[in-house]
């Protein structure tokens, strides 16, 4: 089990199981080929693009890496509110490069957040053989919530599932089970109330990681904080309370961080965002 508040960095990529619905995989950009069902043979990557053409020539792949790399820059700080043309200025490179290379936002964000998804589906995973039920289902709440917090748009893709729809509904099939098995334990552990739902756990999520982006230019830990009174309120009894760790803001960092929020928030409106 990885350290209280630790993050794993994700190096695997997704692989299609057999267990699995999923017909693609964006290593390189190339599709799965998937054999069909029953026959035992292992699906993997496509030795070249599906239309025959010739791998990517080392300049057309350093701009993809580039365009990756801004990416992921962007959509952390901005959320999948930012357009490719703002990928495309970060990146110094034209428009039409990030065109040629992803046909849309949904085929970027797929790209850029595979590996972190497989990696959140895999370590989330390990909390339910955490020998205490309580640690087990607190750690998965912890690491979930640190890892949307420390990225907006990984955030908003995982909970709303506006681009990358496939991506995100695959981990939140796999990730579902988990949280219901991690429940259910505690439960019958005695450890949280009886009243509580798998269910409340994406909502718990939503909550605490919303206080991240909404502080994130005055303290973007004060999560840690709500998080704490929020397990608290999941036991059934206690004798004391557990320290929170984080301070809460003042008045005045309070007011910095709805403002800036709220000035986030007219720019989306006045480029035409959701």
């Amino acid at each position: 089990m990885p350290a209280r508040g630790s993050v794993t960095s994700p190096r695997a990529l997704f692989s299609c199981h057999d267990n699995s619905d999923r017909r693609w995989h964006l290593r390189s950009g190339y599709p799965v080929v998937v054999a069909p069902t029953g026959t035992g043979a292992a699906p993997g990557p496509a030795t070249g693009p599906a239309d025959g053409s010739r791998p990517l020539r080392s300049d057309a792949e350093r701009n993809r890496r580039r365009i990756l790399r801004a990416a992921a820059e962007v959509f952390t700080e901005r959320g999948l509110d930012a357009t490719l043309d703002d990928v495309a200025r970060h990146a110094g490179v034209g428009v039409g490069t990030v065109y040629r290379r992803f046909p849309g936002k949904d085929a970027l964000v797929e790209e850029l957040f595979t590996e972190r998804i497989d990696a959140l589906v895999r370590d989330t995973g390990k909390a339910c053989t955490a020998p205490d039920p309580w640690t087990g289902l607190t750690w998965y709440l912890e690491h979930v919530a640190e890892t949307y917090s420390g990225d907006i748009g990984f955030r908003q893709m995982m909970m709303f599932g506006t681009h990358g729809a496939a991506c995100s509904g695959y981990a939140r099939d796999q990730m579902r089970p988990v949280a219901t098995r991690l429940v259910e334990r505690a439960q019958a552990a005695g450890q949280v109330r009886r009243d509580l739902s798998p269910t409340d756990i994406a909502f718990i999520l939503l909550m605490v990681t919303s206080t991240a982006e909404h502080a994130r230019d005055v303290n973007r830990d004060v999560w840690r904080r709500y998080l704490a009174l929020v397990l608290d309120g999941l036991r059934p009894a206690r004798c004391d309370v557990t320290p929170l760790g984080v301070p809460a803001l003042d008045p005045d960092q309070t007011a910095r961080a709805f403002a800036a929020h709220g000035r986030r928030l007219a720019a989306r409106c006045k480029h035409g965002a959701p």
